[in-house]
């Protein structure tokens, strides 16, 4: 069997097109990779906008099934009323809260100086795990006899450094708080703009997507949104309840900072898995000061809690939000954890729910475009 010569050019002509277009498609994914590595947090902050617009909507969208009123009336409202509680936690509670937190860090570290003490003690080296201060403090404070009569007052060199770390050290904490003060008020107003006006955003993002593949872009966009939006209020309504029972537990148990403790283990819980074992670490090492007995009481608490959040409250405010398996997400947190630090550990669930939606379609499509 011949082969025409046409052919043949023809053949060539799409194999050269075919590794053209496969070598542009892998630098462009390698492009892609690299500006997304090198500009994560910033994309992190972006997305967390984008979720509190998602959130802000979810919740005016809830308001207008209870009142008819036009869509900013209620945002204003949701806002307002956010507001106000925000406001009056911090007003009403900022004193009690601020000295909730300085008894709480003072007792977990009391807490870490005794577990090390006590590893140590057993023949475990925890040098490398614990960096609490204590080495150079013990140092500093033996002096020689020598050096007592040599080192009464510190030299010119010695004073300048000083003086230099305590000023760069004073920019360092200046700039940490100014940085997380502007990116609260960044993912506020991305949040109100997203929640402002949600239709301009997403007809300008179905606008970049080809006209031919438009119609799927507009399902997966609109599915994407739904399931963060029911996920977003089952957390808020999880997050929420957890607070409470675990403020109110810890309060008749006696265990200092309760109202603190019960604030961290409700912020705790918007990170799935990681956050309620950090949380719970967290109430067993506060309790240790008030004796066994508070510890092993609060442990059982939060076992509680815990179970209360997984077999109760997630089955049945998210059965129809999310259907993740728990290794495959505790597997994809690990993963942006190590890579984005807090960030890829806070946001590892709606991306993963994102890709989950994008993968659930493509598969449905594929199963229906298969013969019976």
């Amino acid at each position: 069997m011949t082969v025409s010569v046409d052919e043949r050019r023809q053949t060539r002509s799409d194999l050269a097109w075919a590794i053209s277009v496969g070598g542009i498609g892998i630098v462009g994914f390698a492009a892609l990779l690299l500006f997304t590595w090198h500009y994560a947090p910033t994309l992190f902050l972006i997305f967390a906008g984008m979720l509190l617009g998602v959130a802000l909507n979810a919740l005016t969208t809830t308001l207008g099934r209870v009142v008819r009123l036009p869509h900013a009336l209620r945002l204003t409202i949701v806002c307002l009323v956010l507001a106000s509680l925000l406001s009056g936690v911090v007003f009403l509670g900022g004193a009690t809260i601020a000295q909730q937190a300085t008894t709480l860090s003072d007792t977990i570290k009391g807490q870490l100086v005794g577990l090390k003490a006590f590893l140590e003690r057993n023949g475990i080296d925890t040098s490398s795990y614990f960096d609490l201060g204590g080495s150079s403090e013990s140092s500093s404070a033996t002096p020689t006899p020598g050096a007592a009569a040599t080192h009464n007052l510190p030299s010119a060199g010695a004073l300048a450094s000083s003086g230099g770390a305590i000023v760069s050290r004073t920019f360092k904490l200046l700039w940490g708080t100014v940085s997380a003060v502007g990116n609260f008020f960044i993912v506020l107003f991305l949040g109100l703009t997203f929640a402002a006006q949600p239709g301009v955003y997403r007809k300008g993002l179905l606008f970049m997507a080809p006209a031919r593949h438009r119609p799927r872009a507009t399902m997966i966009v609109d599915r994407i949104g739904e399931t963060l939006e029911r996920w977003l209020i089952a957390q808020i309504v999880t997050m929420f309840a957890v607070f409470v029972v675990t403020s109110i537990g810890l309060a008749i148990i006696g265990i200092q900072g309760a109202f603190i403790l019960g604030i961290q283990a409700g912020l705790l819980a918007f990170i799935p898995t990681l956050g309620a074992l950090i949380a719970g670490l967290i109430v067993v090492l506060a309790s240790l000061a008030s004796g066994w007995v508070a510890a092993a009481s609060a442990l059982v608490l939060f076992l509680g809690v815990h179970a209360l959040e997984s077999y109760v409250l997630t089955p049945i405010f998210q059965r129809q939000a999310l259907e993740i398996p728990p290794a495959t997400l505790f597997a994809f947190q690990i993963l942006l954890g190590t890579v984005f630090g807090i960030w890829g550990l806070a946001l590892a669930l709606p991306l993963i729910a994102i890709a989950k939606v994008i993968i659930d379609h493509f598969k449905a499509n594929d199963a229906s475009a298969q013969p019976a």
